[in-house]
């Protein structure tokens, strides 16, 4: 019995004890696997590291953005949308060989249009419309805000006067919203979309119809729907002048495409806008506006053309102003008293201030030398004796050695060749100058008689410059 005890004690304390070392191994077992497996996790990335392929920097695969054109010729070709399933059309090939005969009718569209075309091409994009309709004022109106056609119709996008009333433009005594710059591009933009939307998306029928009126396209349309007859544009019964219109302008686009290729010399126009809005308080006087701003008398008047008495007495309260003009007008303003800018006009013509006051003839200096007088330095000087004494305020003769004299030169400048200009339809003092690269007071002052308004057939002098 005490055996079987002693045995079974012993076999229990054996037990307790290989199941003790169990623990204490199991315990070091996940002890070691704890510490190899935080081994793997540290080292696991820096092989991956090793392994990973060089790659390029971010900014070396970022392909540079388009860069916008400086030209806003090139601006308006990259917007053009009507060009597409053209191919070979009689009535296009013929408008574009008329353009291409008559170069001057273009290139001075395009001088004047500077003023106007990169507001246009901004609000055509904005509302991603066919930048060909920028040239449509080319057609209408030869980009001249003073047109004025026999059907009563006015301005760059020749609204006759009840379609101009229909979109808001107002039409008073002293001001014609159809002349307005802003104000009208907004309202042909407008009549424009109607249009398109009236037509079903098809920008053709909607040209046609800015021409000969919604009514006439829809009847014509009409009538080949009964005939069983094609109803798009160039199949259509319409008026010749009608007939013509799209085609001009289809043609005049392709021609703005490739100018160089019709012989044509399109000055490029910087893309960024030329002129600003500038909001006013009260009616003012636009040559009083113009003198505060240091603008040409003549540029106010083609940017603000719809202020048919010259001054602000209706319409909206604002002007238009070149850009970089805009803030020195702000501040002028804000300096004057309310009267003044009515009621105070500038005391000379905006553009006599500098022929007035001509540019102080280039000086020189001479040192009086021991044995010099009046006589002998005039003569080697090629000036006056009294000249001398009037430029130095002497009174007599006496010089001293050492003395400075001050002398001008007398000398008359090389006489300028004088050229003579025919003034064309829609010229104007602004765009002869621009045209010839002189001076607008210049040009005033070579032509006295000159009109404010120039009329076509007129004769101009012009000297042009070295």
């Amino acid at each position: 019995m005490s055996s079987f005890k002693s045995n079974s004690i012993s076999s229990d304390a054996l037990t307790r004890l290989a199941k003790a070392i169990a623990v204490v191994v199991s315990a070091t077992l996940a002890g070691c696997q704890s510490f190899d497996h935080s081994t793997q996790t540290v080292d696991r990335p820096t092989l991956k590291l090793t392994k990973r392929i060089p790659q390029e920097p971010l900014w070396l695969k970022e392909k540079p953005g388009p860069v916008a054109p400086k030209d806003v010729w090139e601006r308006m070709r990259q917007g053009f949308q009507l060009q597409e399933g053209l191919g070979v059309n009689p009535r296009i090939e013929q408008q574009r060989l008329w353009f291409a005969s008559n170069p001057s009718f273009l290139e001075g569209a395009g001088e004047r249009g500077s003023l106007y075309i990169h507001y246009i091409v901004e609000r055509l994009e904005e509302r991603n419309m066919p930048l060909e309709l920028a040239l449509l004022p080319v057609i209408e109106s030869s980009y001249n805000p003073m047109a004025y056609s026999h059907a009563n119709a006015v301005g760059l996008w020749q609204f006759i006067p009840s379609t101009g009333r229909y979109f808001n433009l107002r039409q008073t005594r002293a001001y014609d919203g159809r002349r307005d710059i802003t104000a009208s591009t907004l309202a042909a933009m407008n009549y424009l979309t109607r249009l398109h939307d009236m037509f079903n998306g098809d920008w053709l029928l909607a040209l046609a119809a800015y021409n000969a009126g919604e009514g006439t396209v829809s009847r014509a349309i009409e009538r080949n729907e009964k005939l069983g007859l094609p109803t798009d544009y160039w199949n259509l019964p319409l008026p010749q002048e009608t007939k013509d219109y799209v085609p001009k302008l289809l043609a005049l686009s392709q021609v703005v495409l490739t100018p160089e290729a019709y012989g044509i010399n399109l000055n490029p126009i910087a893309n960024e806008p030329y002129f600003e809005m500038v909001e006013i308080k009260q009616s003012m006087d636009l040559s009083r506006v113009a003198a505060l701003a240091e603008i040409d008398e003549d540029e106010m008047f083609q940017l603000n053309p719809a202020y048919k008495q010259r001054a602000t007495t209706d319409g909206p309260q604002h002007l238009l102003v070149p850009t970089s003009k805009a803030q020195l007008l702000t501040a002028s303003l804000s300096n004057l008293k309310p009267e003044e800018l009515v009621s105070l006009r500038p005391k000379k013509a905006v553009f006599d201030t500098v022929a007035s006051n001509p540019p102080a003839r280039p000086t020189r200096q001479y040192r009086v030398k021991r044995g010099d007088n009046l006589t002998l330095i005039a003569k080697a000087n090629k000036v006056n004796v009294k000249d001398l004494q009037r430029w130095n305020k002497l009174s007599g003769h006496n010089l001293k050695a050492g003395q400075t004299l001050v002398m001008q030169d007398t000398r008359k400048p090389a006489a300028k060749k004088a050229t003579t200009y025919t003034v064309k339809k829609g010229d104007s003092l602004y765009i002869v100058a621009k045209r010839f690269n002189v001076e607008m007071q210049h040009l005033k002052r070579w032509n006295p008689n000159s009109a404010k308004a120039l009329k076509p057939g007129q004769v101009l002098t012009v000297y042009k410059p070295h």
